[in-house]
């Protein structure tokens, strides 16, 4: 099984910080034109979302919109950057299928931990059409904990390329599992899993 390497609460924060964005309900307000406003909006309309307590709902609207304000595709390839050449392109195609779902089934339900949580944007770094957008995440009897949100210029907006939590790289992280799981299982395996967890 998958593992990240971090202490039990940073991984549910980790897993609900890097989610919360995608669930934002299709008619609000996103403002995806500056790094600071796009984070902080999206994750306005996200807790929104998650405190009608509708689950059905929320994964609904995750599957939807997870293409919209993430890199999907440049998030799934640096994940199995080390494996670019080794597999064939019906591999791939299969993986890349795969992934937004997986995402979906490893981690929607366990976002409703966090429906009382709020995001609360400290400062923007610009880094050329990237900028580090620095967010603590407050949820109700926990200490703050630190999100820093990679965002990258993609066309007319901005999308969420990675997210570091409490110091853990979570694109390094989920990397690392995925070498792991591939040395020892192979990637159709692999691809397998993503299938069953989506």
């Amino acid at each position: 099984m998958f593992r990240l390497r971090t202490t039990l609460a940073a991984a549910a924060l980790s897993v609900a910080a890097i989610t919360l964005p995608v669930l934002a309900p299709a008619q609000a307000a996103v403002n995806d034109q500056q790094p600071g406003p796009f984070v902080d909006t999206l994750s306005d309309a996200a807790f929104a979302a998650l405190r009608t307590g509708n689950k059905a709902a929320a994964r609904t609207q995750f599957r939807t919109l997870l293409s919209q304000y993430f890199a999907v595709d440049a998030i799934g390839e640096r994940l199995i950057r080390r494996w670019s050449a080794k597999i064939t392109p019906a591999q791939r195609a299969a993986y890349k299928a795969a992934f937004p779902n997986f995402i979906v089934g490893s981690y929607a339900d366990r976002l409703f931990d966090y429906a009382r949580a709020d995001l609360k944007v400290i400062r923007t770094v610009p880094q050329g059409n990237s900028a580090a957008v620095m967010t603590q995440v407050v949820k109700p009897g926990a200490s703050p904990v630190t999100a820093i949100w990679t965002v990258d210029k993609v066309g007319g907006g901005y999308k969420v390329s990675n997210l570091t939590v409490a110091g853990i790289n979570l694109a390094v992280t989920q990397s690392a599992d995925f070498d792991a799981y591939i040395q020892k299982n192979g990637f159709d395996k692999l691809v397998a899993f993503m299938n069953a967890r989506g």
